[in-house]
């Protein structure tokens, strides 16, 4: 077993203003050849969107990009004629493939807007571009991993598809509490992202916003030491 450990304090750091940004990875102006990537998860950002601001219509080509808002709402818009809006307990999923437009807007006068944000590279480029959005209950995640996206042609539970033999889960532990995962593919590695409580995994203690990279075995146990909020993300490793 291999583990790298990535603490929130160690993220890359934006502040536009109107959005402040939180960069586990190398992204825009934050540059660090030690943190590119894990396996093909490539970006993991997270977002607060200030009130009645957001991103304008921008383009992306050959990359799957998932959104999982934490806190408020935002406002999807592309050329595909999609116009709806993203809130707490969906996740949104878009393969770019040959390329696509798109606008997130924070439409709330008051409230920021919390979003997590993940590229991971395609299994194939130049796909028909593909957008998707879906509420999950979060009765299914407690105390259980909850399958949210997974590779198109292998689609479990209800999750949304995306083009890369990739998965992401959501779990919610009480106090106390552990879960087991279990690898899909031996090629695969785990990213384990806390976005609230506190865990231990591979003799490793976590807290909000922490993360850990685990790969090169078959399975890991996730030891809940409060309340917690995880997202996990198995990814090929090459």
């Amino acid at each position: 077993m291999k583990t790298i450990l990535h603490k929130a304090t160690t993220r890359g750091f934006a502040n536009h203003g109107w959005l402040k940004s939180y960069h586990t990875f190398s992204f825009a102006s934050y540059q660090n050849q030690d943190r590119m990537n894990f396996g093909v998860l490539r970006v993991l950002n997270d977002d607060v969107v200030a009130p009645k601001m957001g991103f304008g219509t921008h383009p992306h080509q050959n990359m799957e990009i998932i959104s999982i808002p934490l806190q408020g709402a935002l406002s999807h818009k592309d050329n595909m004629g999609n116009k709806r809006a993203i809130e707490v307990g969906e996740v949104q999923v878009m393969s770019a493939g040959t390329g696509l437009t798109h606008s997130e807007f924070n439409d709330s006068k008051t409230d920021e807007v919390n979003f997590l944000q993940l590229w991971i590279l395609p299994e194939h480029t130049n796909v028909t571009p593909n957008y998707e959005q879906r509420a999950f209950s979060s009765e299914e995640k407690k105390n259980k991993l909850q399958t949210v996206v997974a590779p198109k042609d292998n689609l479990e539970n209800n999750a949304l598809p995306i083009n890369q033999q990739a998965y992401i889960y959501r779990t919610s532990l009480d106090a106390n509490n552990s879960i087991q995962l279990d690898a899909k593919s031996p090629q695969n590695g785990f990213y384990i992202f806390v976005v609230d409580g506190g865990i231990e995994v591979a003799n490793t203690k976590l807290q909000k916003r922490d993360a850990i990279g685990v790969y090169e075995t078959k399975s890991i146990d996730i030891e809940s030491t409060s309340t917690s909020d995880l997202i996990i993300i198995e990814v090929p490793m090459n």
